[in-house]
């Protein structure tokens, strides 16, 4: 009888183990169980939230008023059976091209946001009133699904400085050579992987690359988050499958819960309501603020003292700006983002403000001077007397480079932005200097012919389906050169037939 019972229990026993292990094991498997939950990349990011003070204060103390639909308590937390979260992303799944799946992996991630991540949720909630606008508006245009928008609450919970342990940047979280390969530039005193527009084109374009590559969104999500590299590894090693459910056991533990958590939060912005999150009120949403162009160097500290605006709010604005300084460069055009009632002051007093002596920079320095440098790591040599050497800090080495550790190897090539200041005199003939002499119109090629050669650069006729990056792979140069030879904005279309620069080898 004693051994009876005893068996009995041990079967209950494993019975619980089974039944309960899907959920635990799915949490330990890719590192998200509750005890582990600030190890997440993605939990990390929302907890980024904290420190910014993007928020006016007492949101939380708001009196809301009861929504009558679900007639919940303040401090309600509502939670439902696994078939009406099932049902409700299928619906999501019926008006999208994603794969918009339900399992154990989205449900842990659902729990998340909606349970233990709340106030957070609240918080992104509120930064979308200022970035998906924008998202849309750039989404639309090249032709992309617009639930990618949510993409960069995964990557960053919409927040601009957001920088992971491996030195991504950004709302999207680019690498350094990621974003160098889409045009975008990191110095001494700006990181447009923190710019919120030119990011965004950044990443439609990479977005564009990835699906021509893959052929589905699915996967399109994954080689965003580990690189192509990675998702064809797991291609072979699947045994040559091609969707992601299939070739999730072999791709890395962090990319394992990505997709999962992109499906959670398709699901969340999409059911607030029904698990009653409220928004938190966000200092500034995309209506209240406007971009205009800067003629002249200009600090943070005179726009503060002209215009009545906080240092905070203007980083909040303008996250870029590494140094709180708008540099101006030859050749390129540098933007500052206000509040929309104080462009017009500063269209008032553009020239009075210039002429403010800044506190942070002598008078006579007109122009911030970009130099990149090559340094080749010498033996005992390490990244903090590397940084000192040149005036700039370890981090940014590590961000210009994509190094995550700071052992570096003797021979290794580190590329350095340095910042030359110069005099108003010096940096004005410096500028003269370089300004080209008039080119000579170049003779007529047929159509036959694949390139010009027109002295330092050729002609490539654009064909059907081509990106700026791949372009750029197949000619050994980059997106940010073929831009500036072609003088192309954030607005650019590639139309077939079309001529384009590109420089020759």
């Amino acid at each position: 009888m004693k051994s009876l019972v005893k068996s009995f229990v041990l079967i209950c026993f494993s019975f619980l183990v089974i039944k309960g292990g899907n959920g635990l094991f799915a949490q330990v498997q890719v590192g998200y169980a509750p005890d582990m939950m600030q190890d997440d990349p993605i939990v990390a990011a929302l907890d980024s939230l904290y420190k910014l003070d993007l928020f006016e204060r007492g949101y939380a103390k708001v009196n809301y008023p009861i929504n009558p639909k679900y007639n919940f308590a303040p401090d309600s937390v509502p939670r439902y059976d696994d078939m009406v979260y099932e049902s409700r992303l299928s619906k999501l799944d019926a008006a999208s091209p994603f794969d918009l799946e339900y399992n154990q992996y989205v449900q842990n991630y659902i729990d998340m946001y909606t349970n233990k991540r709340r106030e957070q949720v609240a918080r992104t909630m509120a930064l979308t009133q200022l970035y998906f606008p924008m998202f849309e508006e750039l989404l639309d245009k090249y032709g992309l699904p617009l639930e990618l928008k949510y993409l960069a609450i995964c990557e960053s919970a919409l927040n601009p400085l957001a920088r992971s342990k491996s030195g991504a940047m950004g709302l999207w979280q680019f690498m350094y050579p990621t974003g160098k390969m889409f045009g975008l530039k990191v110095t001494s005193y700006v990181d447009e992987r923190c710019d919120p527009h030119k990011s965004t084109v950044a990443a439609c374009e990479y977005f564009k690359y990835l699906y021509s590559m893959f052929g589905d969104w699915q996967m399109v999500l994954a080689a965003y988050n580990c690189g192509p590299g990675n998702v064809n590894k797991a291609i072979r090693r699947s045994g040559g499958k091609k969707t992601y459910w299939q070739i999730r056991p072999y791709l890395p533990t962090e990319t394992q819960g990505y997709v999962p958590a992109f499906i959670a939060v398709n699901y969340v912005m999409n059911h607030t309501s029904e698990h009653n999150i409220r928004m938190a009120i966000p200092k500034k949403t995309f209506l209240d603020v406007d971009t205009i162009a800067v003629k002249q160097q200009l600090s943070f500290s005179q726009l503060t003292s002209a215009l009545d605006i906080s240092i905070d709010e203007l980083m909040y604005l303008n996250p870029s700006y590494k140094r709180a300084v708008v540099p101006i460069l030859p050749g390129e055009t540098s933007y500052i983002t206000l509040p929309s009632n104080k462009v017009a002051a500063f269209i008032n007093n553009e020239t009075k403000i210039y002429d403010l002596q800044p506190k942070e920079t002598p008078s006579d320095i007109l122009i911030a001077q970009e130099t990149t440098k090559t340094h080749v790591i010498k033996k005992g040599e390490h990244l903090s007397t590397i940084a000192r050497k040149y005036g700039c800090t370890v981090a940014e080495i590590k961000s210009w480079n994509g190094i995550t550790s700071n052992n570096v190897k003797p021979g290794r090539k580190l590329i350095i932005h340095t910042h030359d200041k110069k005099p108003k005199a010096a940096a004005l003939a410096a500028e003269v200097a370089k300004q080209p002499k008039a080119e000579v119109p170049a003779e007529k090629s047929s159509e036959n012919k694949p390139a010009e050669n027109t002295g330092g650069t050729k002609y490539y006729t654009i064909k059907k389906g081509d990106s700026l990056y791949r372009i750029a792979q197949n000619n050994n140069t980059t997106v940010d050169e073929i831009k500036r030879l072609n003088n192309l904005g954030a607005n650019y279309n590639l139309l077939p037939g079309k001529k384009i620069k590109i420089a020759a080898p």
